[in-house]
């Protein structure tokens, strides 16, 4: 017997939970986190172009109340900040040279559809896991779908 089931993501998690999951996105897009993400925020004044994005369906939990949270990655010129503002919203702030608005936001959007799905395979995988199932197949299309295939006992 079997059963598909389609995951709308919806993020609900803490800090460190989405932290991992953006590290784990950057790298299939060619981004590295910043060294230094807190001075990089203080000591980046002047940009060309900046859009900014608010992550739908996302909501980072307060580990501490009011505390802002960032991560600032980067690529070839382009720097991606993702904080978490005092009432728990995630956003992408995206910002580079010789870009258009509409140009960063559709980077800053893919960006954000990857931490998405690497935050959402996390979960499923977990979740499966907990309760002993086993996985015996994924696959990644090229379209980037995961089709994972478990077996349960």
């Amino acid at each position: 017997m079997s059963t598909v089931i389609v995951v709308t993501p919806l993020i609900i998690a803490h800090w460190p939970a989405i932290t991992a999951a953006v590290t784990a996105a950057i790298a299939t897009m060619g981004f590295a986190v910043a060294r230094d993400a807190a001075a990089e925020l203080r000591g980046h004044t002047q940009t060309k172009t900046k859009e900014e994005i608010e992550v739908d369906n996302a909501e980072i939990l307060a580990d501490a109340a009011g505390r802002e949270e960032a991560i600032v990655v980067q690529r070839e010129g382009i720097r991606a900040t993702f904080t978490r503002d005092a009432r728990g919203t995630l956003r992408v702030c995206m910002e580079g040279t010789g870009l258009s608005k509409a140009d960063l936001r559709r980077l800053g959007q893919d960006l954000i559809d990857r931490v998405t799905q690497q935050y959402v395979y996390n979960r499923v995988v977990t979740e499966l896991k907990a309760q002993k199932m086993t996985i015996v197949s994924e696959e990644v299309a090229e379209d980037r779908t995961v089709k994972v295939r478990v077996r349960s006992w």
